[in-house]
């Protein structure tokens, strides 16, 4: 599968060894490697369909000091999807509020009765991008119920509600950016982990270094403000376990695109 980082934090910190060891991963996870930014209302995204471990663009990029107080990255095995910019994470969609959602998932949409529909619509083929176009068009039919945008509590429930419709029996493991909370979640045992950093929280799919690394909790949404823990969604209980057959199904799918 691919593999995740993130970052929430009360002020810039260095990230570029973290990184290196994160991007390193590359050779088993060749697909594509993508970094989003945030800063005064802006995304910024640098991403390529080439295994990190091969990008000159990565290296130079890797190459100046990276400081960032919030920041996803992502390096892409895939299961869905041909290796190609559009398949490369993080995405980004805006509502219709003109707030911008960045997402990066781990994970596989087995069942995706609520997302499959999004398949002509969206910009690559990935299940990833469509669990993002479904969590905007959720987030609009609320502002249109509202008639006003959604505050902070308000986008973080619509969204707790969401993932405990759509983690039965799919792989969930998520970060996303709303311009104000980054939203981590996991329902795979071992497979997402947190370790404090000068006041705030680095974000993993493996430990990237000898300090304490902790699992996150499985099948609960917590969204980060600022390096702190602002909100704990519902504890939903669709714990993902791997089925060796239906992984083996999937790799020989996506060997023949």
């Amino acid at each position: 599968m691919c593999e995740l980082f993130g970052v929430s934090a009360p002020r810039k910190i260095q990230l570029n060894d973290l990184l290196d060891v994160f991007f390193s991963h590359g050779d088993r996870h060749p697909h594509g490697w993508g970094m989003a930014f945030f800063g005064n209302h802006s995304v910024q995204v640098e991403k390529q369909a080439v295994a990190s471990t091969k990008s000159a663009r990565l290296r130079e990029c890797c190459s100046h000091l990276i400081m960032a107080d919030k920041m996803i990255a992502h390096i892409r095995l895939a299961t869905k999807g041909n290796m190609e910019y559009e398949n490369c994470h993080p995405f980004i969609r805006k509502d219709d509020t003109g707030r911008a959602w960045t997402l990066a998932h781990n994970g596989t949409i087995f069942e995706g009765e609520m997302t499959d529909s999004y398949f002509y619509v969206q910009e690559g083929q990935t299940d990833s991008e469509r669990i993002l176009y479904l969590l905007v068009d959720r987030m609009n039919g609320r502002y249109r119920e509202k008639g006003a945008p959604l505050d902070a509590p308000e986008r973080f429930q619509v969204i707790d509600e969401l993932i405990c419709q759509i983690a039965d029996g799919n792989k969930l493991n998520l970060l996303m950016f709303d311009g104000e909370y980054l939203y981590v979640h996991t329902n795979c045992r071992n497979s997402l982990y947190l370790s404090k950093r000068q006041g705030g929280y680095v974000f993993s799919t493996v430990p990237l270094d000898g300090k304490e690394w902790r699992p996150l909790p499985l099948n609960t949404l917590l969204a980060f403000q600022d390096g702190k823990l602002a909100q704990a969604g519902t504890d939903h209980g669709y714990e993902y376990v791997e089925d060796p057959e239906k992984m083996r199904l999937l790799f020989l799918d996506y060997s023949t695109l």
